[in-house]
Protein backbone atom coordinates (compact mmCIF):
# COMPACT_ATOMS: atom_id res chain seq x y z
CA UNK A 1 0.00 0.00 0.00
CA UNK A 2 0.84 3.66 -0.87
CA UNK A 3 2.39 5.94 2.46
CA UNK A 4 1.66 9.75 1.79
CA UNK A 5 4.06 12.04 3.45
CA UNK A 6 3.77 15.40 4.81
CA UNK A 7 7.18 16.90 5.81
CA UNK A 8 8.79 14.56 8.19
CA UNK A 9 5.57 12.65 8.70
CA UNK A 10 4.06 10.02 6.80
CA UNK A 11 0.89 8.70 7.10
CA UNK A 12 -1.43 5.50 6.38
CA UNK A 13 -4.56 6.02 4.44
CA UNK A 14 -7.72 4.26 6.12
CA UNK A 15 -8.42 0.15 6.10
CA UNK A 16 -4.84 -0.27 4.43
CA UNK A 17 -3.08 -3.54 4.15
CA UNK A 18 0.70 -4.12 4.79
CA UNK A 19 2.39 -7.80 3.82
CA UNK A 20 5.60 -8.13 5.36
CA UNK A 21 7.46 -5.48 7.05
CA UNK A 22 7.72 -1.60 7.29
CA UNK A 23 10.62 0.71 8.13
CA UNK A 24 9.48 4.63 8.14
CA UNK A 25 12.12 7.10 8.72
CA UNK A 26 10.18 9.85 10.55
CA UNK A 27 7.16 10.07 12.70
CA UNK A 28 4.19 8.08 11.40
CA UNK A 29 0.07 8.73 11.81
CA UNK A 30 -1.77 5.01 10.82
CA UNK A 31 -5.43 5.67 10.32
CA UNK A 32 -8.48 3.23 11.74
CA UNK A 33 -8.62 -0.36 10.49
CA UNK A 34 -4.78 -0.58 9.09
CA UNK A 35 -3.15 -3.98 9.21
CA UNK A 36 1.11 -4.89 9.53
CA UNK A 37 1.45 -8.70 9.15
CA UNK A 38 5.05 -7.80 9.90
CA UNK A 39 7.23 -5.81 12.15
CA UNK A 40 6.74 -2.22 12.07
CA UNK A 41 10.40 -0.04 12.70
CA UNK A 42 9.34 3.89 13.35
CA UNK A 43 12.12 6.31 13.42
CA UNK A 44 10.58 9.23 15.58
CA UNK A 45 6.30 9.03 17.08
CA UNK A 46 3.97 6.72 16.29
CA UNK A 47 -0.14 7.26 16.43
CA UNK A 48 -1.99 3.73 15.85
CA UNK A 49 -5.27 4.22 14.82
CA UNK A 50 -8.15 2.49 16.40
CA UNK A 51 -8.97 -1.23 15.31
CA UNK A 52 -5.41 -1.33 14.12
CA UNK A 53 -3.29 -4.92 14.01
CA UNK A 54 0.46 -5.75 13.99
CA UNK A 55 1.57 -8.91 13.47
CA UNK A 56 4.98 -8.48 14.98
CA UNK A 57 7.44 -6.26 17.09
CA UNK A 58 7.17 -2.26 16.70
CA UNK A 59 10.08 -0.22 17.88
CA UNK A 60 9.50 3.67 17.96
CA UNK A 61 10.44 6.77 19.91
CA UNK A 62 6.80 7.95 21.32
CA UNK A 63 3.73 6.33 20.73
CA UNK A 64 -0.11 6.63 21.07
CA UNK A 65 -1.71 3.18 20.37
CA UNK A 66 -5.67 3.16 20.04
CA UNK A 67 -8.46 1.86 21.27
CA UNK A 68 -9.34 -1.82 20.07
CA UNK A 69 -5.56 -2.12 19.08
CA UNK A 70 -3.54 -5.27 18.53
CA UNK A 71 -0.35 -5.63 18.51
CA UNK A 72 1.21 -9.72 18.66
CA UNK A 73 4.53 -8.66 19.49
CA UNK A 74 6.98 -6.95 21.74
CA UNK A 75 6.02 -2.83 21.69
CA UNK A 76 9.52 -1.42 22.38
CA UNK A 77 9.17 2.23 22.56
CA UNK A 78 12.36 5.05 23.81
CA UNK A 79 10.29 7.57 25.64
CA UNK A 80 6.43 7.80 26.94
CA UNK A 81 3.58 5.81 25.31
CA UNK A 82 -0.05 6.00 25.65
CA UNK A 83 -2.13 2.15 25.44
CA UNK A 84 -6.02 3.04 24.95
CA UNK A 85 -8.90 1.55 25.88
CA UNK A 86 -9.23 -1.97 25.03
CA UNK A 87 -5.96 -2.43 23.38
CA UNK A 88 -4.14 -5.91 23.23
CA UNK A 89 -0.25 -6.24 23.17
CA UNK A 90 1.77 -8.91 24.17
CA UNK A 91 4.39 -7.23 25.82
CA UNK A 92 5.34 -3.88 26.44
CA UNK A 93 8.92 -2.10 27.30
CA UNK A 94 9.71 2.04 27.21
CA UNK A 95 12.10 4.19 28.43
CA UNK A 96 9.63 6.32 29.75
CA UNK A 97 6.27 6.88 31.33
CA UNK A 98 4.03 4.15 30.17
CA UNK A 99 0.26 5.27 30.30
CA UNK A 100 -2.70 2.05 30.77
CA UNK A 101 -6.39 2.82 29.70
CA UNK A 102 -9.15 0.61 30.95
CA UNK A 103 -9.68 -2.90 29.15
CA UNK A 104 -5.88 -2.79 28.58
CA UNK A 105 -4.76 -6.92 28.12
CA UNK A 106 -0.99 -6.82 28.16
CA UNK A 107 1.78 -9.30 29.10
CA UNK A 108 4.84 -8.35 30.83
CA UNK A 109 5.15 -4.57 31.06
CA UNK A 110 8.80 -2.75 32.40
CA UNK A 111 9.13 0.96 32.17
CA UNK A 112 12.20 2.95 33.07
CA UNK A 113 9.95 5.71 34.56
CA UNK A 114 6.45 5.38 35.82
CA UNK A 115 3.51 3.05 34.61
CA UNK A 116 0.21 4.66 35.12
CA UNK A 117 -2.80 2.46 35.54
CA UNK A 118 -6.10 3.96 34.75
CA UNK A 119 -8.89 1.68 35.44
CA UNK A 120 -9.13 -2.11 35.12
CA UNK A 121 -6.50 -3.71 33.19
CA UNK A 122 -5.22 -7.64 32.64
CA UNK A 123 -1.53 -7.57 32.61
CA UNK A 124 1.52 -9.99 33.63
CA UNK A 125 4.37 -8.20 35.52
CA UNK A 126 4.39 -4.72 36.13
CA UNK A 127 8.20 -3.29 36.72
CA UNK A 128 8.45 0.45 36.75
CA UNK A 129 10.34 3.00 39.38
CA UNK A 130 6.78 3.93 40.27
CA UNK A 131 3.29 1.58 39.24
CA UNK A 132 0.26 4.23 40.22
CA UNK A 133 -3.27 3.55 39.87
CA UNK A 134 -4.74 7.26 39.18
CA UNK A 135 -8.57 5.94 38.92
CA UNK A 136 -11.07 3.78 37.97
CA UNK A 137 -11.56 5.11 34.29
CA UNK A 138 -15.11 5.86 32.89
Amino acid sequence: MKVYRQGDSFIAPKGSFFDGNVQIPGNFIVAPDTHFWGRLDVGGSLELGPRSTVGGDVTCDNAVIGNQVRIKGLLNVIEDVIICDEARIRSLHAGGNITLRPGVQVGEVSSDETIFVCGKIKSGKLTGRNVKVVGNGP
